[in-house]
């Protein structure tokens, strides 16, 4: 590590401009070639997934797409003449656009002066062109309004918001290091990091399935993280600056030290993303990819970029006063900050208040997640004001809840006692709870494949629709296929996702063991200990589990959901669990990483556990508390974006970390080892022969080298 700081410090101009030309180069490459992100999702297997293949086999699968032009009118009736003359205009209309393959009047509510037609578009069609020209028929008197799944609306972006958390890491920068440009470093190089990352995304896009939603998280986490790894390794130059070491010396040793720790770290935030390949949802790795380029790209910039930017700045990232007192010939005093120190104190003498404090704080938070469901928002959910809202308050009160929740059941008849049973199913199916109306497709005669639809009285984010499909499946199909060769299978939209759903679930318990045991065996590499990575493990899961109980609390209970105006309760979107723990558990291990790695530099030298623990916990508490800070604000602001599952990530990751940094790792965690005493560093002899050699900490004392002359400055200069 130390060659390769030499490297960057000596060359740093040629650091800095290949940088540059790699980020033009991107930029260009990258406008040449466009965007290719595909919102695609690959179904596991499902019966869902069976139904449409079953479909897709006489050309009914997804080439097509439905939706729902619904009006509307106040102070005439529905069917009256006036009426009739402006739909039949607009219908027509919509039936002559491109891409437009049927128009139908469904049903009409004269009681509610409300009637809608189903619209079916082809997969290169206009959606918007086709609920704009239905919209422009909207006048006094008639509402009309588009939705359904041709219709649906991509939320709008986030309009800046990121830059709100990136004005308060700099805030917390400022304060913390009393210098304009050691406060700016780790923002611009945590830019520069994303911004590279975010252009090979876009890249690579042409190459795998990748949605847009990628590149969001590719943003949020890495950002968060690029900030958070170069902050570290600034604090340790500084500290080296200012116990006398040169420039050189100064980069060497925190490249060496805190480099260190941003590699294991970094590495173990892409292991923990790639990780979710096992969860095996394609929407899932194609974040996973993107948001691991992202960490890879902050690691980079931050050990060869900041260090050329470090060598060409020299003791300007120092305060004025300290830059003073060096220039004067004498190292200005350094003071372990007050109150971490005090709080390391009050650690060491009440281990037990404090412990049994920090696990009723995570006990309170994390206990929604008991009461967590997985699955999609529909418009009943949506922000009062959207079209989509809109269009859920037209449609429901005339013709209920589940219009958009319709479940398909597609049929196997090989022959004709099969099709007669098919046929009796669909005649027995209105008697079933929760079942608002059932249609069938005429069936042609030898036809081995029928399809009935199924209307729910309950829209589809509700527990009831998919007890409704949970009760076809298992109780009222299987009844009908008996003695025969039928063969039904419950698909569509909503039976969709309570698959996606499904699957999710049964695998995420997977998922957190694989971060668990992963996170033990690297801790344990690490550190050499048994006591200290399980600590590590446990509370990692703990750290998951607060974050997982924020969204349920807020996004699924709607405690705030109105505030963040992403609109009213619903389920939890599938893989936003997922990636909440892949990147929290990162974040766990990297301030696990270093505050144990200081604890156990001092115990290397000592071999005294409690002052050990009161020394690592005085020292890195001021640094993990603004890593943390920043993290809270990045991910806080991406909280306020209008795409709800942006934001149930970005305010889960925010509360999520606040509770990670300051009540397991500055609270729970060194009261535990407190507790635990000399066995924090326990290792078997046996484990310690196969163990590879993995210093962390690096050096104790400053690399030496041969000084170089610092970049010339002012001794008044403000930066």
């Amino acid at each position: 590590m130390s060659a390769l700081a030499h490297w960057c410090t000596s060359r740093r101009k040629a650091v800095l401009w290949i940088w540059i030309v790699g980020l033009l180069a991107l930029a260009g490459l990258a406008g040449v070639k466009g965007t290719a992100f595909s919102d695609a999702v690959e179904l596991p297997d499902s019966e869902s997934s069976t139904a449409y293949a079953i479909l897709g086999e006489g050309g009914d699968g997804e080439s097509a797409t439905s939706g729902t032009i619904v009006w509307k009118t106040t102070g005439t009736a529905v069917d009256a003449a006036s009426v009739r003359t402006t739909v039949t205009a607009m219908l027509a209309e919509i039936k002559a656009m491109p891409g437009v393959q049927a128009v139908s009047e469904g049903q009409t509510n004269k009681a509610a002066n409300t009637a809608y037609a189903r619209v079916v578009l082809t997969a290169d069609a206009d959606a918007t062109a086709v609920a704009d020209a239905a919209r422009g028929y909207d006048k006094d008197g008639l509402d009309v309004e588009g939705g359904g799944t041709a219709f649906s609306e991509q939320p709008e972006p986030s309009h800046g918001t990121e830059a709100i958390g990136v004005l308060a890491a700099l805030i917390i920068l400022l304060l913390m290091f009393r210098s304009m440009w050691a406060a700016v470093l780790p923002i611009l190089t945590g830019l520069v990091g994303v911004g590279a990352s975010l252009l090979v995304v876009v890249l690579g896009a042409h190459v795998v399935d990748l949605s847009a939603t990628s590149l969001t998280m590719g943003a949020l986490i890495g950002l968060g993280v690029g900030i958070d790894y170069a902050l570290f390794i600034v604090n340790r130059y500084r500290k080296a600056l200012l116990a006398g070491a040169t420039v050189r010396e100064s980069v060497a040793t925190a490249v060496n030290t805190s480099g260190r720790a941003v590699v294991f770290a970094g590495i173990t935030v892409i292991v923990a993303l790639l990780g979710m390949f096992v969860v095996d949802l394609s929407i899932l790795t194609g974040m996973a990819q993107a948001a691991a380029v992202s960490v890879l790209f902050t690691v980079l910039t931050a050990l060869t970029l900041l260090p050329a930017l470090l060598a060409m700045l020299g003791t300007r990232v120092l305060s004025r006063r300290q830059r003073a007192a060096i220039a004067e010939g004498h190292l200005p005093a350094t003071h372990r900050p007050r109150l971490a120190g005090r709080w390391a104190a009050l650690i060491d003498r009440s281990p037990v208040l404090a412990a049994a404090g920090a696990l009723l704080v995570i006990g309170t938070l994390a206990a929604p997640v008991l009461s967590l469901r997985v699955g999609d928002s529909d418009a009943s959910s949506d922000p009062a004001g959207t079209a989509t809202r809109a269009y859920y308050d037209m449609m429901t009160p005339a013709f209920g809840a589940g219009y958009d929740a319709t479940l398909l059941l597609v049929a196997r008849t090989p022959d004709a006692a099969s099709a007669t049973a098919f046929q009796r199913l669909v005649k027995d199916l209105p008697a079933v709870a929760n079942v608002a109306a059932v249609s069938a497709a005429p069936a042609e005669t030898g036809a081995t494949v029928m399809l009935a639809t199924v209307v729910p009285g309950t829209s589809a984010q509700t527990e009831q629709t998919a007890d409704l499909v949970q009760q076809l499946r298992d109780d009222v199909i299987p009844g009908a296929e008996t003695g025969s060769n039928l063969q039904v299978y419950v698909g569509g939209t909503t039976a969709t996702s309570i698959d996606l759903s499904d699957a999710l679930l049964g695998k995420l318990p997977l998922y957190l063991g694989l971060v668990a045991l992963l996170g033990f065996l690297l801790l344990a590499i690490a550190f050499r200990s048994i006591v200290v990575p399980l600590m590590g493990a446990l509370t990692n899961l703990a750290t998951l589990l607060v974050g997982l109980g924020a969204i349920t609390a807020i996004f699924q209970f709607g405690w705030g959901t109105e505030l963040l105006g992403v609109g009213g309760a619903a389920p939890i979107m599938y893989f936003v669990p997922v990636i909440i723990v892949g990147v929290m558990f990162g974040l766990s291990m990297d301030y696990q990483v270093f505050l144990v790695s200081r604890m156990h530099e001092e115990h290397a030298h000592t071999h005294d556990n409690r002052h050990s623990i009161r020394t690592g916990l005085a020292e890195t508490a001021q640094v993990i508390g603004a890593a943390a800070g920043i993290m809270l604000f990045v991910f806080a602001s991406f909280g306020f974006t209008p795409q709800r599952i942006v934001s149930a990530i970005g305010i889960g990751l925010g509360i999520a970390v606040l509770i990670d940094a300051f009540v397991v790792r500055l609270t729970l965690i060194p009261a535990l080892m407190r507790l635990v005493g000399d066995r924090n560093w326990w290792y078997p002899r046996w484990a310690d022969k196969l163990t590879p050699n993995l210093s962390v900490e690096g050096p104790a004392q400053p690399v030496a080298a041969e000084p170089v002359p610092a970049a010339p400055e002012p001794v008044g200069t403000r930066f």
